[in-house]
């Protein structure tokens, strides 16, 4: 490998078993955790978009982002002795249904580096870079529309301070491949990329549950051991034996790291539309960018994943639902390393205590509530929940911009008085879609939630000023909206790329709101509403 280039450790292959058989043929692999495969050579290299910041971190500095050694490490074609790719074999539960055996069937591996100033090892993986062991009647290969919704919302996820695996670059192939995007029949040759994405493990809720599935002890007790020895050392003791007491602490960190997760997705109106366990992380991050959509217009039961209209099991208000289910499984799959089903039990029983308890902070921190030592009581815990529950009616009530909407509470005094309706809806009328909806009645619901969320606000002894301040910090004033996502995609796929770059310069400051980027600061347009890639996507996107 060019000098230039760091040289990447091969900790995951050296320390899990390997599949013997190195056919890259779709088949059943037992009792190992990946396969040995080598990407696909393409036929051009074109880097549009390179995370530099990202880079730097991993040691490829700017000369070497520019050199040609990167940009075909980042497409697939170096070829290295240092390199040893591989894809990794999981299984899972797929709409609520044991799907087997799944794997990497679209993503490659070229092994760990290390972040500077760091003891943190990351992977560096390809997703898009062909064929694999495990991709069973596909290609391997990642559509240009797919890859552009993958490296902007994993970075604006980054951005908005949640955890999440990292896009590093965006390629293009040269190829096309032949994808059904609404699976109408309709197929037709699209261009290929290539995310780079890097994350300290891609092991995920399926790397335990295909070998617990199996009866292969061996297998699920290595991959569990190796998750726990570079992600979660602090929970070794001294002895460095890993032993049950082990195996509960971490899955009692996970529970709340996976808990977390999705309090700060529905914090920011995030729904991942797929939260099949395979795309659940073992590390509690943000995994696999599908058919994901962010909330427009509040609503609980919308699901932008095509394949789940009619269930709508991954819908965006059930997926705290979801989480513990996923954990259940987890459970399922480590009891044979523990052999107690009390101490599991009870871990997973209190997952929606904690949910609850870390929604409610969540919710707290969006409406500006300061809390203090009292923020226990029961009765104002009670109270506050109320509060919290009973504006999502609010908002349910009419088609309500999210994120226009919280923006613009921050700036709602406590001096004015909510029973002047007229007045009420000219502070709002830009967070609502409809205008013909707000109605009197609605008017007065939303003055009668205003009148106690004001109260409250009294009770914490803080000025206007201090609670824009807060709420600003965890309401975004940008988020990756779907059809500015859409409109970036079909510029794309003309050639022209300046919308891409101009979101992915965009999502690097959430919070803040820019002068620059007051076109973005906007409701859903009318156009799409119902316009495939705005309101709904299908898992082939």
């Amino acid at each position: 490998m060019n000098d230039l280039l760091p040289i990447p450790l091969t900790t995951f292959v050296s320390e899990l078993p390997a599949d013997p058989d190195d056919n890259n043929s779709c088949r059943s692999i037992e009792k190992a955790a990946y396969s040995w495969v080598t990407p696909c050579t393409t036929k051009a290299t074109h880097i549009i978009c390179c995370n530099q910041t990202l880079a730097t971190s991993l040691g490829f500095d700017q000369q070497a982002t520019k050199s040609q050694n990167f940009a075909d490490l980042v497409s697939g074609n170096i070829r290295d002795p240092h390199i040893k790719s591989y894809a990794m074999n999981y299984g899972g539960h797929q709409f609520g249904q044991w799907a087997g055996q799944l794997g990497d069937g679209r993503a490659i591996n070229l092994g760990q580096y290390q972040v500077l100033d760091s003891q943190q090892h990351v992977t560096l993986q390809l997703k898009g870079a062909g064929k694999t062991p495990y991709s069973r009647r596909g290609d391997g290969m990642a559509v240009l529309r797919s890859s552009i919704r993958e490296y902007l919302c994993s970075e604006a996820m980054y951005h908005l301070g949640i955890p999440t695996t990292r896009a590093l670059t965006l390629t293009l192939t040269g190829e096309q491949v032949i994808r059904d995007k609404l699976y109408d029949g309709h197929a037709a040759y699209e261009p290929c990329a290539i995310v780079a994405r890097v994350s300290p493990s891609f092991l995920r809720f399926g790397s335990l549950q295909l070998p617990a599935v199996r009866g292969d002890i061996d297998t699920l007790q290595q991959t569990l051991d190796y998750c726990i020895r570079h992600n979660y050392a602090q929970l070794i003791p001294e002895s460095g034996i890993i032993d049950k007491v082990v195996y509960l602490s971490w899955f009692e960190i996970l529970c709340d790291r996976t808990a977390q997760l999705i309090v700060d997705w529905m914090r920011v109106g995030f729904v991942h539309g797929v939260l099949n366990t395979d795309n659940m992380s073992l590390i509690g991050e943000t995994i696999d960018y599908g058919p994901y959509g962010w909330i427009d217009n509040f609503d609980l039961d919308w699901t932008p994943n095509t394949s789940d209209a009619t269930e709508g099991r991954y819908r965006f208000g059930q997926q705290a639902y979801i989480g513990q289910w996923n954990l259940f499984q987890l459970a399922n799959a480590i009891y044979p390393l523990i052999n107690e089903a009390e101490p599991l039990q009870a871990t997973f029983n209190n997952y929606n205590h904690l949910y609850n308890e870390k929604w409610l902070k969540m919710m707290r921190e969006k409406l500006g509530i300061a809390t203090n030592t009292d923020s226990q009581d029961n009765e104002l815990v009670k109270s506050d929940q109320a509060l919290c529950t009973d504006l999502e009616t609010v908002l349910s009530t009419i088609n309500t911009d999210m994120t226009l909407f919280y923006r613009t509470l921050a700036d709602y005094s406590t001096r004015v008085c909510p029973q002047n309706l007229q007045q009420l809806q000219a502070h709002f009328t830009n967070c609502f879609y409809n205008q013909e909806e707000i109605t009197k009645d609605y008017l007065q619901q939303l003055s009668e939630w205003l009148i106690r969320y004001q109260k409250r606000l009294l009770a914490t002894e803080q000025d206007d000023q201090q609670r824009k301040i807060q709420m600003d910090d965890v309401n975004p004033c940008y988020i990756l909206r779907n059809f500015q996502v859409q409109e970036a995609i079909e510029l794309a796929e003309q050639g022209d790329y300046s919308k891409v770059l101009l979101l992915s310069e965009l999502i690097k400051a959430p919070y803040k709101q820019q002068l620059k980027y007051q076109q973005f600061e906007i409701k859903r347009p009318d156009w799409a509403r119902n316009k495939f890639g705005c309101s709904a996507l299908s898992c082939s996107s």
